[in-house]
């Protein structure tokens, strides 16, 4: 039965949810590494793997979520809240462009006190100073609250955001699309359907996103394979994924330090059943920021094609006990060459920009 079905999946069988949480549940590493390689060398046969140059700047800290993983949030009034200004953006952006980079990743904390006109003016600022950056920002948890707060459909919200400059959105705020686990862990987030609204609504404005999971919390398996089935489903109907990004909880300063820490193995596991699960999804990413750069290139033989990014900036992690590594540009395409692959810098959209021989 386990040979068939491994034979199943290798000739372009779909998965099961069933058949999928057996798989995690009772696959060894190996096994599942070996499928989600061979289904990875389908989509990618030049052994190329990608990476970006971005910076991730938070534009806020100010936070109602209260979810209870994350350490980075500050409560109005707090004396470590902040909200950047433009000027000290426009900086972070200005060194982007001097580093080579093409992505501006920018997330922030849901703030009660920023209308959509902030972020507007945010937005079509950066685009006017800095035409040829690729802008990848706002969360649907954000996006969904701005649409509550100035009572305006997501649509709208969208539609305004992207005539201010707004290319793409990133798949933050997903962390497991099961409402019982979210119930738990961000109950002041939005709902699963809201957080797919948001993407639904993007890709019909012709503007992609990417998917993430954070998991190695309270979820089960079940759960897991729930979210994979979510993001499989909307990308049967909208194509608008570019990505699918699987990181770790990492706890230190949250409401979560109680659950053990998800290990290697496992993160390793649930990257192969990502890549064997999503066959509508071209790019896997592996995670050297939550994993360690080893790990990342390990990834690179269980499913993954990306090794994500330079990440010139980090601080969400970073809050956390777990202490995060950035890469210059030249040790990532080492990495990747010490992983058996051709490094190649990507841009937002997963174009190659530049081969490293």
């Amino acid at each position: 039965m386990e040979s068939a079905l491994i034979a199943d999946i290798l000739e372009g069988k779909r998965l099961s949810k069933e058949e999928a949480v057996s798989l995690l549940k009772s696959y060894d590493l190996n096994t599942l590494g070996f499928i989600a390689n061979e289904i990875r060398k389908k989509y990618h046969r030049e052994g190329i793997v990608t990476f970006v140059v971005d910076r991730n700047v938070n534009y806020t800290n100010v936070c109602i979520s209260g979810c209870k993983f994350c350490a980075f949030y500050r409560k109005k009034g707090d004396p470590e809240a902040y909200v950047l200004d433009i000027k000290e953006i426009l900086r972070k952006v200005e060194e982007l462009v001097d580093w080579g980079g093409t992505t501006l990743l920018m997330q922030g904390g849901i703030n009660p006190d920023l209308p959509l006109s902030f972020y507007e003016e945010l937005i079509s600022t950066i685009r006017e100073n800095f035409p040829e950056v690729q802008i990848h920002c706002f969360s649907a948890p954000e996006i969904v609250y701005i649409s509550k707060k100035e009572k305006l459909s997501i649509m709208d919200v969208l539609i305004r955001l992207k005539r201010a400059g707004l290319m793409s959105i990133p798949g933050g705020g997903a962390e497991i699309l099961s409402e019982k686990v979210r119930n738990e862990i961000s109950p002041g987030k939005c709902s699963v359907e809201e957080w797919e609204e948001v993407h639904r609504t993007a890709h019909s404005l012709g503007m992609p996103t990417t998917a993430t999971m954070m998991f190695g919390h309270i979820e089960s398996i079940e759960d897991i394979v729930e979210h994979l089935e979510r993001i499989r489903n909307i990308q049967d109907e909208t194509e608008g994924f570019t990505a699918f990004i699987p990181w770790t909880f990492q706890k230190g300063n949250t409401a979560l330090d109680f659950v053990d820490t998800a290990s290697s193995v496992y993160y390793l596991k649930v990257l192969s059943l990502s890549r064997i699960f999503l066959d509508n999804i071209k790019n896997i990413q592996s995670s050297h920021v939550t994993q360690t750069m080893k790990i990342g290139q390990i990834g690179l033989h269980y499913g993954a094609n990306d090794i994500g990014s330079v990440m010139i900036e980090e601080n969400v992690i970073s809050s956390t006990d777990f202490k995060v590594r950035i890469p210059k540009i030249e040790e990532m395409v080492k990495a990747i060459k010490e992983a058996g692959f051709i490094p190649a810098q990507r841009d937002t959209y997963y174009n190659i920009i530049k081969i490293f021989d």
